[in-house]
């Protein structure tokens, strides 16, 4: 099965080096392996990490992104922030 993953999670691993990979991974809680599992769509990404990687990388890289398919159900104050604005 392959996961539709946003490509900003791919776009933003690709912008670091192989050091600074490992540390991001260890730092949203997680391995740079399964990352790049996720960023490749064969694996999904759990939500407490979803949240970890979009505060990590400032919101380049959203919930939306990381789980398109199913983000509205997970975060429904998302789409209620996005009617407001």
């Amino acid at each position: 099965m392959v996961y539709s993953c946003g490509m900003e999670l791919k776009k933003y691993l690709t912008g670091l080096t192989t050091h600074e990979r490992q540390k991001f991974a260890v730092s949203v809680g997680t391995t740079y392996g399964h990352l790049a599992n996720v960023a490749n769509g064969y694996k999904p990404l759990n939500e407490k990490v979803c949240v970890a990687v979009e505060q990590r990388t400032g919101n380049i890289v959203t919930r939306k992104d990381l789980r398109p398919d199913d983000w509205h159900l997970i975060w429904p104050e998302l789409q209620e922030q996005a009617v407001a604005a």
